[in-house]
């Protein structure tokens, strides 16, 4: 509920009892950072709430107040006592659908399927959630990476900073070719919506990719920046690929990940990339979705002088699979590599302890043919 992808979003849950752990805190437990170590950012993001039965007493440890005490306080309605299964059953068949929630009879409201609807897809919403101005976070660190914030989930974060980067979040249109020299890397975060409401983002990283050696790494909306920059469309999905069981097959080597292995990975996307043939000069597949064969992620070839990748699931996800966590350390191997020939080596979640070893040359990466 606090991932700001799920902006502008009634989320409906399948699990019938909600509630039974209530709420941590807003403000605690934090870690050394102050990068919340339970929400993924300070508020309730979706615009409504669903469920089948919720919990009025609540038996956590961290807990602070009720679900229902919650959404209260930040105004997001919900509703329980519905037939979710049945819901769950209509969006399987029919796709993401447009929706509200009412109470009683107001002749007022618009008839259903009227073009009254709000559609938050119409909406550039990632204006609605990025940070209006550049901040820094952990600036002791030993690899300065800047992070193009489109939404960007507290845990994308921590995942960096317990490798050791010191990031600098930036504004989602932020002008990076004008700081990049600042940088031992870009990362482009998650975010809400349809990404080419972000196409400025996307015209403003062109010159990057096609001038600037060092390594880029893009997760869900970055992934789909990235590939608008290379000149790939997006476009939206009947179906859209969520939940933390979503099976990708790697069709190239990189770092972790090994060409012809399937991950299991956590998504929540309605857009995607468009598989176009041919594919863009100086870049190829990634990965593919092996249930609706999607694009799910997309790399520079080896030979086209560019150190950028991108995927369309969530590495970091907490509450999912950690397959490709190894992901965020591959990327930081990189960006070391680029600036004095030195990689950081597993990291501990548990403690965020980060180590560093020497090495006489940069680290190969792995193509498939």
């Amino acid at each position: 509920m606090t991932d700001p992808s799920y902006r502008g979003q009634i989320l409906v849950f399948t699990t019938p009892l909600i509630g039974n752990y209530g709420v941590p805190s807003n403000t605690a437990p934090f870690d050394a950072h102050d990068v919340g170590v339970v929400l993924e950012s300070q508020g309730i993001q979706c615009a409504a709430v669903v469920v089948s039965d919720v919990a009025e007493r609540f038996s956590h440890y961290t807990a602070a107040e009720s679900l229902a005490s919650w959404c209260q306080r930040h105004d997001i309605p919900g509703i329980t006592g519905v037939d979710t299964r049945a819901i769950t059953r209509l969006l399987r068949d029919q796709g993401t659908t447009l929706g509200r929630i009412t109470v009683g009879s107001d002749t007022s409201l618009p008839a259903p399927k009227a073009d009254e609807f709000w559609d938050p897809s119409l909406e550039n919403l990632v204006d609605q959630i990025s940070t209006k101005e550049p901040y820094e976070i952990n600036p002791s660190g030993s690899l300065k990476i800047a992070l193009l914030d489109f939404g960007a989930k507290a845990n994308i974060l921590r995942s960096l900073i317990r490798r050791g980067a010191a990031v600098t979040v930036l504004p989602w249109n932020y002008d990076f070719n004008a700081v990049r020299d600042q940088y031992d890397g870009l990362f482009l975060s998650n975010g809400p919506g349809d990404p080419t409401h972000c196409m400025e983002a996307a015209l403003k990283l062109r010159p990057t990719l096609e001038e600037w050696s060092k390594p880029v790494f893009g997760i869900c909306m970055g992934h789909q920046i990235i590939g608008m920059a290379a000149g790939l469309d997006a476009y939206r999905m009947t179906f859209g690929n969520r939940g933390h069981n979503q099976p990708v097959l790697a069709l190239a080597s990189s770092g972790s990940i090994k060409a012809g292995r399937v991950y299991v990975t956590s998504q929540n996307h309605q857009y995607a990339l468009k598989l176009q043939d041919p594919f863009p000069r100086g870049w190829e597949p990634f990965f593919i979705n092996c249930n609706d064969s999607s694009i799910e992620g997309i790399k520079s070839t080896a030979d086209s002088g560019r150190n950028v990748w991108g995927v369309q699931f969530h590495p970091e996800s907490a509450g999912g699979p950690l397959d490709t966590i190894e992901m965020f350390s591959d990327f930081l191997a990189e960006c070391a590599a680029h600036k004095y020939g030195t990689v950081p080596l597993k990291t501990d979640e548990t403690q965020g302890v980060s180590k560093m070893q020497t090495l006489e040359s940069a680290p190969k990466i792995e193509v498939a043919a």
